[in-house]
């Protein structure tokens, strides 16, 4: 029997994913730059929001990021120390399983059993608390974005918008999610949100 508790590293999604990082050591020599691309002229009517980027280099997305963090650690704190009781006693009765007689052996055995599968339950049901806190506090964001891409789309007389998403290459100046970002930020920094309690059984409805 092994253990059951993973490393509890909850991504924040790719919308809040973490920033890129620095390469560990400097380079020998200064990198050459890249040449600068020639653009072509800017598509009257077309504008291009990456949605992800939005969110992620918001204030309030970078607050949702930090939050999700902290509420996983909470729960590796609560998962650890029964993970930690659990091996401990599985190597106890390893260790002692051959001088047990066999009903001992059996009714050990399916106890540790026992607690081995409501500990595995409970860790998948943190897991999918997790992804449901995230899933809730990005779509919180969203919908925050929204309008404020609405109100750019108007302002630039926009025809199309298009998510930057799995767009490879496009002039700058069509792109306005520089826009969203800063109104995003004066429109909201943070929200309160906790763990969602996926185990706690709905009221019914009189």
């Amino acid at each position: 029997m092994t253990s059951h508790l993973k490393t509890l590293a909850f991504a924040t999604a790719a919308a809040i994913g973490a920033a890129s990082v620095a390469n560990a050591q400097a380079p020998a020599a200064a990198a050459t730059p890249e040449p600068a691309i020639a653009q072509g002229p800017v598509i009257p009517g077309v504008c291009i929001l990456s949605v992800d980027r939005a969110i992620a280099q918001s204030t309030v997305g970078q607050y949702v990021r930090t939050r999700l963090q902290q509420l996983a650690q909470v729960v590796s704190a609560e998962l650890q120390p029964e993970d930690a009781s659990l091996n401990t006693d599985v190597k106890a009765f390893q260790a002692k399983r051959a001088t047990l007689d066999a009903t001992s052996a059996q009714t050990q055995g399916q106890a540790l059993q026992a607690r081995a599968t409501a500990f595995q339950q409970k860790y998948e049901l943190r897991q999918r608390e997790m992804q449901a806190t995230q899933e809730k506090a990005i779509n919180r964001v969203a919908q925050e974005l929204d309008p404020i891409a609405q109100q750019i789309y108007q302002q630039r007389r926009c025809s199309l918008l298009i998510n930057r998403q799995g767009i490879l290459l496009a002039n700058p100046d069509m792109d306005i999610t520089a826009s969203a970002i800063t109104a995003l930020n004066a429109k909201i920094q943070q929200f309160p949100f906790d763990r969602e309690h996926l185990d706690t059984a709905p009221v019914p409805a009189r």
